[in-house]
């Protein structure tokens, strides 16, 4: 387990990164870039986010490579592909804490046993940090978001193309047209 001055000198690190990364298990963990159909469909999940927050006046939508500071024992810090956030207000820094609603979307090396482990290992640390729900999006091979919820994080709900997608009950009232994620 890193030590708290450890800590705060991978926080600093991590400030200092020029591309996305995390800190788990005591070190910087770059995450390689991706390619057009994963980050245009995070686009439209933030899009779609940040027009809610705006609606209903309640809570902030972030984009990919925003940094939340969280406090496990194997993690510091994550960097989800969109999210959204009820914390306290930002600032320049990293934000504190895990948003409420975490988005992953699925890269050409997330498939495998190998990611599919370590993509579980992530969805675990979300839950154990606070997040409420966190979708893993998969627009490369399947075509669908799987929802996964804290009240029950072995149990997806599956959503199809044609289907709308919720994130309740981190983001009440809100839906995703999953054919958006291919537009």
């Amino acid at each position: 387990m890193a030590t708290q001055a450890s800590t705060v000198e991978l926080v600093a690190a991590l400030y200092r990164i020029d591309g996305k990364a995390e800190i788990v298990g005591g070190e910087i963990v770059l995450m390689s870039p991706t390619g057009g159909l994963p980050s245009s469909a995070a686009a439209s999940v933030y899009r779609s986010l940040w027009a809610h927050a705006r609606r209903v006046k309640s809570g902030r939508a972030y984009t990919d490579n925003t940094g939340f500071l969280v406090d496990l024992p194997q993690r510091k810090s994550f960097s989800p592909d969109a999210s959204f956030y009820v914390g306290p207000p930002p600032g320049p820094k990293f934000l504190q804490g895990a948003p409420i609603f975490a988005v992953e979307v699925r890269s050409e090396d997330d498939y495998g046993p190998a990611a599919e482990r370590a993509m579980a290992a992530k969805r675990a640390d979300y839950f154990a940090a606070g997040t409420q729900v966190v979708w893993d999006v998969d627009v490369l091979r399947e075509g669908l978001i799987r929802g996964y919820r804290a009240s029950a994080p072995d149990g997806p709900t599956v959503y199809r193309r044609g289907a709308l997608a919720e994130a309740d009950p981190a983001v009440p009232g809100w839906s995703f047209p999953v054919n958006d994620l291919f537009e």
